[in-house]
């Protein structure tokens, strides 16, 4: 039989020893993948460039007393602004000058507008922005109704009247419209003014009358007038 030196069983024993903690070795080896994780970018919108703009009043609003328009008139190389208002119809182009400014407004208050020292009507409005170039940018509202002095127009919404919906299963039963029928008004009399020119009988036998009675009391008198001529003659 074969005799193993004895100088052999400390390997044999490392041997034996490394088979069985090789599995655990191996998994603690074994390199587990990490996720990694892409940072979304962070987009910063950018700001919309600051433009001449009138924010109130707006198109078609209906104004009364003193009206405050806002709006913007801060830009890159300003100068200076004019607000002006004129007649809706304007052949003529003549605009009139509210309030003009050096001074560069953002976002707030651009003027007073007292409309009641105009009369009624629909007038336009305009900011006139001027460039240190000496290029002009505008903005316009028009078709503005001041009404100090007459109503405001209102729209009147028609009622709706709501209609049931019938039932499912139910079959709606068609109704008879009634035709209209006409009725002749006979026409009321109407009484005319009486004519001044108008004789009645009466006035005719009460004229008669009265030149019977002149007749006879001319009669009268020239008979007494003969009676008297004939007196004198005797006497």
């Amino acid at each position: 039989m074969f005799a193993m030196p004895r100088s052999y069983l400390p390997c044999l024993v490392l041997f034996f020893l490394l088979l069985l903690v090789q599995p655990g070795i191996a998994q603690e080896l074994e390199v587990t993948p990490t996720a990694t994780h892409t940072a979304t970018p962070t987009i910063t919108p950018t700001p919309e460039p600051a433009r001449v703009v009138i924010r109130s009043p707006q198109t078609g609003q209906a104004l009364q007393g003193n009206v405050a328009i806002t709006g913007n008139s801060a830009v890159e190389n300003f100068q200076s602004a004019e607000i002006a208002f004129a007649y809706h119809d304007n052949p003529t182009g003549t605009w009139f000058q509210i309030i003009f400014s050096s001074d560069p407004i953002v976002e707030n208050t651009l003027a007073q507008w007292d409309t009641t020292t105009i009369t009624d009507g629909t007038y336009d409005l305009r900011l006139v922005v001027t460039l240190q170039d000496g290029h002009q940018v505008v903005d316009n509202v028009s078709s503005l109704r001041v009404r100090n002095y007459t109503p405001i127009e209102t729209a009147t919404a028609t009622p709706v009247t709501p209609t049931a919906s019938p039932e499912p299963g139910d079959t709606p039963v068609p109704t008879d419209t009634p035709t209209p029928t006409e009725t002749s008004i006979p026409p009321t009399p109407t009484n005319l003014p009486a004519n001044p020119a108008e004789v009645s009988p009466q006035d005719i036998a009460l004229t008669l009358g009265q030149s019977a009675l002149a007749v006879l009391g001319l009669f009268a008198l020239m008979g007494i007038y003969a009676g008297i001529k004939v007196l004198r003659r005797r006497g």
